[in-house]
């Protein structure tokens, strides 16, 4: 094995002060949420009922900076944040490239993914706010894991709808967030209006996360002292997630390393987001290529419409101009649970139709399959969502071998696979399927064609 430095650790009192806001970095405004009802514009005092005001004032604010509470800080410190930034010498070695790996390591915290990065911050705000209960959805369960952890910490009522097959694959999920304290159901459920309609309607519905976001939407409107708290999507959530760019910007200045590529999978956007938008930002980065990756089983990016769009089922929500496969899609049951989500991030389409983000999509067995030779080749299990960018990391570095140019890749390692053990064993045992979908079989009004950038 090279003699490389394997493990770039910072300080813990290099842990971010600020969040990043992408808002003011944008070459044009970002197109404002339309109520449904009018399609006028909104202002922020519509999301009032739903969110901590302090989230609603992040969300709207053109600060390229905003400071990180001390609270929050303290709790992330002791979390696992600065966390470490890892050279994969074995995947190089593995793919006998020229290029030099490394992966951001979001998955040594304490629920194994960087959702816990913005889950502290929403539960401290609301605490602050005297918000007695957290009601959310969760896809494959990291998101609701760190609502359950956040909660704990600060005495707060979590109440996670799960998606059903996200609940029946990963059971274990459910497990944690019941130890940390929370309350889990399976969505779509009885607790809601909108969930006995949809079983109703389908009694065996796999669940989406549009559906569950409707639900728990619905329980926020419903419940006194409560607030809806998301992991995704909005931009107060994916500035929250900055502190993962700005530890790595830190890290690779460190060994006097410049990237060539930053990649990360994207469902909604927010560890993707958290990764590239700290260098999007910054001049001295402005010929990096920021790659998101998704699933072909829900290609929002690659085969989507760029429109406005409800970010739940019911279309309780305001409407945002997103890359979107249409509000009432389906996805295929693939294991990457936190992919399975028709529309991106506002933010992240903003940058993709600026031609700043590129996309590419992949099946599920040509990820996991490369999420296998990561831990052979690394010793971490990747989270099926985390091996999307895996994939795309492999294929860009035998890209790179075939030109013979050396570069440095860097990516997001959003969270550890240790609930995904059930689509690794199907993989192992040969029963796994490709769960692709085309934009014929898609569920919505019509196809199209975009040319992005």
């Amino acid at each position: 094995m090279r003699r490389v430095k394997t493990r770039i650790q910072l300080d813990i009192e290099d842990t971010p002060t600020h969040y990043v806001n992408i808002l003011p970095y944008l070459k044009n405004p970002l197109p404002p949420p339309l109520n449904p009802a009018t399609g006028d514009p909104i202002g922020p005092e519509a999301l009032m009922a739903l969110f901590p005001e302090e989230c609603v004032k992040q969300e709207v604010s053109m600060e390229k900076k905003i400071e990180i509470p001390w609270e929050v800080r303290g709790i992330l410190m002791r979390s696992g944040r600065p966390s470490p930034l890892q050279r994969a010498v074995g995947l190089e070695e593995a793919l006998k490239t020229p290029c030099r790996i490394y992966y951001k390591r979001e998955d040594v915290s304490p629920t194994g993914s960087h959702k816990l990065n913005t889950a502290v911050a929403q539960a401290y705000y609301a605490k602050k706010e005297g918000v007695e209960r957290l009601a959310t959805e969760t896809g494959a369960g990291q998101w609701g894991s760190a609502v359950a952890l956040a909660c704990a910490y600060f005495d707060i009522e979590a109440m996670v709808y799960m998606v059903r097959i996200s609940y029946e694959q990963k059971q274990y999920r459910g497990t944690l967030m019941r130890t940390y304290g929370a309350q889990i159901v399976p969505s779509p459920s009885d607790k809601t209006d909108y969930g006995r309609k949809v079983r109703k309607e389908d009694p065996d519905h796999p669940g989406t996360l549009g559906i569950a976001i409707s639900e728990a939407i619905e329980d926020t409107m419903k419940h006194e002292n409560t607030k809806y708290t998301l992991g995704s999507v909005l931009n107060f959530v994916l500035l929250q997630q900055s502190v993962i760019g700005q530890e790595t910007i830190m890290q690779l200045d460190s060994i006097e390393e410049t990237p060539n590529y930053l990649v990360g999978c994207v469902g909604g956007g927010s560890n993707f987001a958290g990764m590239a938008y700290p260098f999007i930002a910054e001049e001295r980065f402005r010929d990096v290529q920021c790659i998101a990756v998704e699933p072909k089983a829900c290609p929002s990016l690659t085969e989507g419409e760029y429109r406005y769009d409800f970010g739940d089922t019911a279309g309780m929500t305001p409407k945002l101009k997103m890359y979107t496969l249409g509000s009432d899609f389906t996805p295929p049951k693939i294991h990457a649970g936190g992919l399975r989500y028709h529309g991106v991030a506002p933010t992240i389409s903003a940058l993709v139709e600026e031609g700043r983000i590129k996309a590419r999509a992949y099946e599920q067995l040509e990820v996991l399959n490369a999420g296998v030779l990561f831990a052979k080749t690394e010793g971490v299990i990747p989270a099926p969502e985390s091996a999307h960018a895996i994939k795309a990391v492999i294929d860009i570095a035998l890209e790179a071998k075939k030109k013979n140019k050396s570069q440095a890749i860097v990516f997001n390692l959003s969270g550890h696979g240790h609930f995904d053990m059930a689509a690794y064993g199907a993989l192992l045992d040969g029963t796994l399927n490709g769960e692709s979908v085309s934009t014929t079989s898609r569920v919505q009004s019509e196809t199209v064609s975009i040319t992005k950038g």
